[in-house]
């Protein structure tokens, strides 16, 4: 799904885009230009760097050895 329709960003980008290290608005601004344009994405976008976050967090959490 698209999340900036200026930049043609997806949600794909902003999963590879936390697997390269993004973790706040303020990266994936610097690495993919979310929100450089008119602004409309950034619910959005930050909506899904949380929920992505989140996901990734749960993996690394029961991929833990008790």
């Amino acid at each position: 799904m698209y999340i900036c329709v200026c930049k043609g960003i997806t949600e794909r980008d902003i999963h590879e885009a936390v697997k390269q290290g993004a973790v706040r608005m303020r990266d994936l601004r610097s690495c993919l230009g979310v929100t450089g344009q008119c602004g409309i994405c950034a619910c959005h976008a930050k909506v899904t760097l949380d929920k992505v976050l989140n996901q990734e967090l749960s993996q690394q959490t029961t991929a833990r050895p008790s």
